[in-house]
């Protein structure tokens, strides 16, 4: 296979929610610390995540003040600064957005010296390629101006060796690797709490520029009883795998 094995690893509410004010519950802690060891036993060289969720757990909405007017231009090739990370932690970052201070991941310790990977769109500034060269953060491209994501984990495989990856959302993201054919394994802890907000994101959301999301149908692997009325469930998309 020319892509990593793809297992899309989330935390939900009862009602589908992967946001929402049922993550500020104390009775959740218990459940997002089960997520943690989940993501550990898979045991994943690399993980992927949007940059939302990146901006809320590692970044912490740093903005970067760059000078955009006096960079010279920057061919939009592929750039690795690391191919020997114990971990990678690859960003979507279509415009590069993300405030990052170093090209490792230091604010989590299970997750601990993975080194980042940014995946861009051709419309990223040249300023913020300077920054990610000088910083060390590897970066690769998706696309002009919209990403394809079977070529971004086309070239996590070829250019860093990655043969299993955790997608740990946001909910657009897992969609569109959901819609373009791309995860193989779901593994879904449930949080026996609703949410019930009207705005909060789901598990899958169907990207506007995605042609077509029809129904995706998925295959029960195993169920898993958690302390406190939780379960662990996995599903495969392919039943004969």
């Amino acid at each position: 296979m020319k892509r990593p094995y793809i297992i899309c690893h989330m935390l939900t509410s009862l009602d589908g929610k992967i946001a929402g004010d049922y993550l500020e519950e104390v009775r959740t802690r218990y459940f997002t610390s089960k997520y943690e060891e989940i993501h550990d036993r898979y045991e994943c060289k690399a993980w992927i995540c949007g940059r939302i969720t990146m901006e809320k757990h590692f970044t912490f909405g740093n903005k970067l003040d760059l000078d955009l007017e006096n960079t010279p231009t920057i061919p939009r090739t592929d750039y690795v600064a690391n191919i020997d990370a114990p971990g990678y932690a690859v960003a979507v970052d279509p415009l590069g957005k993300l405030g990052w201070t170093k090209n490792f991941i230091e604010e989590d310790e299970d997750r601990f010296g993975h080194h980042i990977i940014e995946v861009l769109t051709e419309e990223v500034s040249d300023a913020y390629l300077n920054y990610l060269q000088k910083l060390g953060v590897s970066y690769i491209f998706g696309g002009k101006n919209s990403l394809n994501f079977t070529v971004v984990v086309e070239k996590l495989k070829k250019l860093f060796s990655i043969d299993k990856l955790l997608l740990e959302g946001g909910g657009l993201i897992n969609g569109s690797f959901l819609y373009e054919g791309l995860i193989d394994e779901l593994s879904l802890v449930l949080v026996p709490i609703v949410d019930g907000s009207s705005n909060s994101l789901s598990l899958f959301e169907a990207s506007a520029h995605l042609p077509n999301s029809n129904p995706v149908n998925f295959y029960l692997k195993s169920v898993e009883r958690l302390h406190d009325g939780g379960l662990w469930m996995k599903y495969k998309i392919n039943p004969m795998v």
